[in-house]
């Protein structure tokens, strides 16, 4: 009786799993073509395929042509046939995605969404993931909240490449399933996961607060020259400011010294104060609203090279990029676009990823730079400005 009830244990058990583990929708690109799938472009002049390879698929992107970095390619799927939609009646039960990926630039982040014929908000379920390396294939996976569809309803699934710069990049796809999932039973999703665009938190959940160690500007006009002393006049003196335009950019660093080895706990909040941010321009007339709503914006960007030890008294865009060029120097694609608030003395919030801040503290990523998307002259306050402490911080958490 005992060698009979653990059989059925184990049959029992062996169901659950296979339940589980079949993939309502599996697409492993095993085939000698790829099909069921199409793919395209927007909101700029990227060119992408979509390629079978030996036992995976490769996204190819071609940005050379593009000027801006604000464009998107996805690949997109039609998967309703294989789920039984009537299961999302039940509030247990959501639309799970999930891949395996390659990139072959790194660190870059890719995402999946899911939609169906009736969705005008693209953003609801979508989820960005951060790849932190180009060696190893990584799980990625995304849960929906409360998916709306319904039996009829035509769903789709995508995996998307976004701002990767303006070179020729690729992404590998080993394989792509869909399945309709018990959450209670599912398990976390996988990957490093990164909510697009979360709303800003209030400060005071963070406990540390540092302020920026070294800030300056560099100028490509004007490789040689510090700008270390770039000021205005107020009516209590000058100020100390750093201005970014077209050609000039603002560098950031901290000191995580105290820091080091420690693991930072979720998302952290990068403060600008602003001086004065002139702003125009119909780019909606010009461009159309979807490609048009990207300018007049800062883009905050990781700095994965250059000199790590630059000194604010000194640095100039020569000496700073060591004569590599600007994507050796810099991740070519941004971590956050932004508006800047427009009101003097008023604050800028900016989140900055768990990923980014990890390789901040680890030394991975040496800084920050900020620099314009469109036609825009932002300034903000620079560290030696004394009235309210306003230069440049980051407050974050770190796991206790």
């Amino acid at each position: 009786m005992f060698i009979i009830k653990k059989k059925l244990k184990i049959s029992l058990f062996i169901l659950i799993t296979f339940g589980i583990c079949q993939a309502q929708f599996l697409d492993s690109f095993k085939s000698k073509k790829i099909e069921g799938w199409f793919f395209f472009t927007g909101d700029g002049a990227a060119t992408m395929d979509f390629v079978q390879m030996d036992g995976y698929a490769r996204i190819l992107v071609d940005a050379t042509k593009d000027r801006d970095n604000v464009y998107w390619t996805l690949i997109k799927r039609d998967v309703s046939a294989f789920l039984d939609l009537n299961k999302l009646k039940n509030p247990s039960f959501q639309l799970r995605v999930e891949a395996r990926v390659r990139v072959h630039n790194a660190p870059r982040r890719v995402n999946m969404m899911v939609n169906t014929q009736r969705t005008t908000n693209y953003h609801i379920d979508l989820m960005e993931f951060d790849i932190s390396d180009t060696s190893e294939w990584h799980t990625i996976s995304m849960t929906t909240k409360k998916f709306d569809a319904v039996p009829g309803d035509t769903v789709y699934v995508q995996l998307c490449v976004t701002d990767y710069g303006l070179g020729k990049y690729y992404v590998d796809l080993d394989y792509y399933r869909a399945d309709i999932v018990n959450v209670n039973l599912a398990g976390p999703d996988k990957g490093e996961l990164v909510p697009y665009h979360p709303p800003v938190p209030d400060i005071g959940i963070f406990s540390n607060h540092l302020v920026v160690t070294h800030d300056c500007l560099i100028n490509s006009d004007f490789p040689d020259v510090n700008f270390n002393n770039w000021h205005v006049k107020e009516q209590n003196g000058d100020a100390r400011i750093l201005t970014v335009n077209a050609n000039q950019w603002a560098i950031l660093r901290w000191d995580f010294e105290k820091y080091k080895n420690l693991k930072v706990d979720g998302p952290g909040l990068l403060e600008l104060t602003t001086q004065s941010v002139p702003i125009g321009g119909n780019y909606i007339e010009a461009f159309g609203e979807d490609f048009g709503i990207e300018f007049g914006k800062i883009r905050v960007i990781e700095a994965i090279g250059g000199d790590p030890q630059w000194d604010q008294n000194k640095v100039t865009y020569n000496n700073f990029m060591q004569g590599n060029i600007y994507s050796d120097v810099f991740n070519t694609q941004m971590i956050y676009d932004t508006e800047m608030s427009d009101k003097p003395g008023s604050k800028t919030f900016i989140i900055i990823s768990k990923p980014v801040l990890q390789r901040m503290l680890d030394g991975k990523t040496k800084g920050l730079l900020i620099r314009p998307l469109g036609a825009l002259d932002a300034s903000f306050y620079a560290s030696e400005y004394q009235l309210g402490n306003n230069g440049p911080k980051l407050h974050f958490n770190i796991v206790k």
